[in-house]
């Protein structure tokens, strides 16, 4: 039980430090999306279904904070922790720069999901401008700490392993 514990600590400090500290880092209004690392990097070292998990987690807390649309992040982020969990079957887990060389793909994927619900409710999207303002300071940001990120979560799925 308290290993859930300190999971849920980890979650609940990454977006309280996202959506505090970080917020004075952001491009235009987009800055790191911390709860995006984190469920690759879980996907990645636990397995589709605690990517799965996860994601659904980080996606409640993102979608019941935010007043945005109900269960967007939640569907994006499962989905995303079954594909990057799916992957790390084949692949040695601990390898830290896979979730590196990830963190681009998977923040496409997310905009991807976010933009083509966007488009299914009729909301008129400029996407050259959105690849050019919105797209590329989010991955840049997203490169930078998505090593920091997957370390911290490497040695929080060594000492659960060790529990």
């Amino acid at each position: 039980m308290r290993i859930i514990g300190l999971w849920t600590i980890l979650l609940v400090l990454c977006y309280a430090l996202q959506t505090s500290l970080l917020t004075y880092l952001s491009f235009d209004g987009f800055s790191t999306n911390l709860m995006l690392l984190l469920t690759v990097s879980v996907a990645f070292l636990r397995g589709h279904e605690s990517g799965v998990l996860f994601g659904f987690m980080a996606g409640l807390l993102q979608d019941a904070t935010t007043g945005s649309y109900f269960g967007l992040a939640m569907f994006s982020y499962m989905t995303i922790g079954l594909i990057f969990g799916k992957f790390s079957v084949n692949l040695f887990r601990e390898q830290s720069l896979l979730p590196v060389v990830s963190a681009i793909p998977a923040l496409a994927l997310h905009f991807a999901i976010t933009i083509g619900f966007l488009y299914l409710l009729e909301r008129q999207i400029d996407l050259v401008k959105f690849m050019k303002f919105d797209f590329w300071p989010t991955a840049i940001m997203q490169l930078v700490l998505s090593y920091p990120v997957h370390r911290l979560v490497l040695a929080l799925n060594e000492f659960s392993k060790r529990r």
